[in-house]
């Protein structure tokens, strides 16, 4: 069994789509003759380096595993599984406006401050405000990745590898392109969407294409990873969310394959070093930061790609997507932890607990503010110094 069939064992959700016609499921059901689960590595007594304080905590219901939290402008933007809404302020925890989309949540959220854009399962693209459902569109294609909202605009990329803009005021259609020559599976998971200065950055295959957001022509194309193996499975190498930015240098990981950076007012690949991984990564003026399937935490050099430091501490345990914050690099875990290491040199620094249940995406900023989001729908919030 390949490391792709594996890759929901590690909590990254490794499913994957034909079109719009079939779902693969690669899951426990078709690898019940492989080899057993690794067990997580158990949890070492940690001496807190750095001080962390819990100011608040929240509970909006039960998580969709497809659901990434947003903050924007000191707001944390999230929706439950059932397809409501919560704005909360970021420093307090103070619910700001609560809304609901009418159906279960299928991708989400996308927000700008003002509006939260999410699809539903059913396929219908739904922007709220506080005074509820703004608009509704029908995409043609299942939806994985979180649409985007900016510019007055929302975006949003389906599971075809066609990208549509909307007028986030009124929901009417503005343009539609779709990419040509790809794979035929796609993964099942929040992908690539997002924006650099006025270019709109989209993962496709093994790519990054930069359009004009304006009427959606291909401004750049770059190749983060190429596509090998000797199945359909084992050539998925679609970018996945979330990135890591510095500047106009974007770092992303394409699953399962390779972690690279590419310069987004060129369209060039600066570099691209093969990598284990199945979740986003981060980046500062330094290091690229990201977890391995198999719960190794690496950082590579922004410069050149060459590997700054390796912790194999929290090997096994499911690990998300890392975030930059202070000093220190804060990572969730499959049982509900957030483990923060030193950006320096990835030295254990603080453990923190929540509810038990998975870290959903990985922990957020907002200023000074670390927050975690969990399966059980439990939001939490701390001060590290």
């Amino acid at each position: 069994m390949s490391n792709k069939q594996q890759t929901h064992r590690h909590g990254v959700g490794g499913r994957v789509m034909r079109s719009a016609l079939m779902v693969l499921a690669i899951g426990l059901a078709a690898c019940s003759s492989g080899p057993k689960k690794p067990q997580p590595a158990p949890l070492e007594p940690v001496v807190p380096l750095v001080a962390a304080q819990q100011v608040w905590s929240q509970q909006v219901g039960a998580i969709d595993p497809l659901l990434v939290p947003v903050v924007r402008d000191g707001l944390l933007a999230l929706a439950n599984a059932a397809g409501e809404v919560s704005v909360l302020q970021a420093e307090t925890g103070q619910l700001r406006w609560r809304a609901a989309a009418g159906a279960p949540m299928g991708a989400g959220v996308g927000f700008d401050g003002q509006r939260v854009a999410l699809v539903t399962r059913d396929s219908d693209l739904v922007v709220l405000t506080p005074t509820g459902v703004a608009w509704r569109q029908r995409i043609a294609a299942r939806v994985y990745t979180p649409p985007l909202v900016a510019g007055e605009r929302v975006f949003v990329l389906a599971g075809d590898r066609s990208v549509s803009a909307f007028d986030a005021r009124t929901g009417a259609p503005l343009w539609r392109w779709t990419s040509r020559g790809t794979e035929p599976l796609v993964l099942q998971q929040a992908g690539v969407l997002t924006a650099v200065r006025n270019t709109l950055v989209v993962g496709i295959g093994g790519r990054l294409v930069g359009l004009d957001p304006d009427a959606g022509r291909v401004q750049w194309d770059t190749v983060v990873a190429r596509t090998r193996g000797a199945t359909e499975i084992e050539r998925l190498v679609d970018p996945v969310g979330r990135v890591g930015r510095d500047g106009d240098v974007l770092c992303v990981r394409a699953f399962q394959a390779a972690v690279g950076c590419v310069d987004t007012v060129s369209g060039r690949t600066l570099w691209s070093q093969p990598a284990d991984g199945a979740v986003g990564v981060q980046a500062d003026a330094e290091r690229v930061y990201g977890t391995e399937a198999n719960g190794r935490v690496r950082a590579w050099r922004r410069s050149d790609g060459g590997q700054a430091w390796s912790n194999e501490r929290l090997l096994h345990r499911g690990l998300s997507a890392p975030l930059a914050i202070g000093r220190s690099l804060a990572i969730g875990d499959a049982q509900g932890y957030v483990h923060l290491l030193a950006r320096a040199d990835g030295a254990l620094l603080n453990r923190l607990a929540t509810d038990g249940s998975p870290i959903v995406e990985g922990p957020l900023a907002a200023g000074n503010t670390l927050i975690a989001v969990t399966r059980a729908g439990g939001v939490y919030a701390w001060r590290p110094q």
